[in-house]
């Protein structure tokens, strides 16, 4: 359940507990929190776990600087390290930390990988069950993988063709395109959901994990089938919060595992990567003509920009531009023996 709030001890003055409550309070979201945590720990190790107090911002600037330099990480890296110590110091420790002087990270240029149809096709070929399923949605609805496993049964809008992602990157809201072709598959999930879900009640369990004040606003809707999640995890476990057995969803591992071993069986010689198929599904959006705006709003981007790196991996290039050498006629029709091409090997 890597994706509950663990509780915070009400008594506890130690400074990481109490940064976890600041965060909290600012209604950050939980993944946000766990950035920051982790760009915050690593800083006090680099600083030789001196206090954050008795550093200022010469210690901050050389903190960016060997992330730039030494780690040579990428700009988005550093400007994430940046955010989680602004508000470390400036909204938490309330000291100003204006005008950094650091070494900026490089700006490379990262393509996504992208794979075809064809190559999708054959992938998804390999797989069954719900882990095909789960493939066919990022794919057909261009989920990012934490999306695709937070969903619940009530998410699932099969009048309106709907997909309502809860919470998504930045914690907001969206809807995205509901695949008619999965309707079969998706009811079928949702009845084994149902059967589980019955046998858990039965055993004395069947409360499933509801975010921010839900629990204590809707106290029965844990127990509700609305409420489940859509790939429910195999075994039920201790919410780290209250420690109840719940059954919360499947982990993000089992499902990486199982697309790896499927991108391998299909001779697919692209890197096996959940996150290839949201890619796959903008790019192939942009290839059939939709508009960039349109592919933006589905995909949850708060930025047009970082929809427009698709333009550049569409079929025949970022421009449509056909190359000149597929415009050239064989000489007389006759193609060159392959015997020409082993010489040339």
């Amino acid at each position: 359940m890597d994706d509950v709030r663990p509780p915070i001890p009400k008594e506890s003055g130690r400074f990481i507990p109490s940064l976890r409550r600041h965060i909290r309070e600012s209604g950050l979201a939980y993944r946000t929190e766990q950035t920051y945590i982790h760009w915050v720990k690593r800083f006090i190790h680099f600083n030789e776990l001196r206090h954050p107090k008795m550093l200022g911002a010469s210690d901050i600037e050389r903190f960016l600087n060997h992330l730039a330099v030494n780690r040579r990480c990428s700009v988005n890296t550093q400007k994430i390290a940046l955010n989680a110590l602004v508000y470390l110091y400036k909204r938490f420790l309330e000291v100003d930390v204006s005008n950094l002087e650091f070494t900026p990270a490089r700006q490379y240029r990262r393509l996504p990988t992208v794979y075809s149809r064809e190559e999708v096709q054959s992938i998804l070929s390999h797989l069954r069950g719900a882990h095909r399923l789960q493939v066919e949605l990022m794919y057909g609805s261009g989920l990012r993988c934490a999306e695709l496993l937070s969903l619940r049964v009530k998410d699932i809008d099969f009048g309106s063709n709907n997909i309502f992602v809860r919470g998504g990157k930045g914690n907001k809201d969206r809807t995205t395109m509901l695949s008619r072709s999965l309707v079969p598959a998706l009811e079928k999930q949702i009845g084994y959901v149902k059967r589980l879900h019955a046998q858990d009640l039965e055993d004395g369990f069947g409360d499933v994990y509801l975010p921010d004040a839900l629990e204590r606003k809707y106290p029965s809707a844990a127990r509700l089938l609305a409420w489940q999640y859509l790939f429910p995890a195999s075994k039920v476990a201790p919410d780290p919060r209250s420690g109840i057995l719940r059954r919360h969803h499947l982990h993000p591992t089992a499902l990486a595992k199982q697309i790896r071993r499927a991108v391998q069986a299909a001779g697919v010689r692209k890197p096996a990567r959940a996150y290839a198929f949201r890619h796959s599904f903008a790019t192939h959006l942009l290839e059939a003509g939709y508009d960039l705006r349109t592919i933006q709003e589905l995909l949850g981007h708060s930025d047009i920009s970082t929809t427009e790196i698709y333009t550049h991996v569409v079929n025949r290039g970022g421009k449509g531009v056909l190359s000149p050498m597929d415009r050239m006629q064989p000489l007389g029709g006759i193609a060159e023996p392959e015997s020409a091409y082993r010489m040339a090997a």
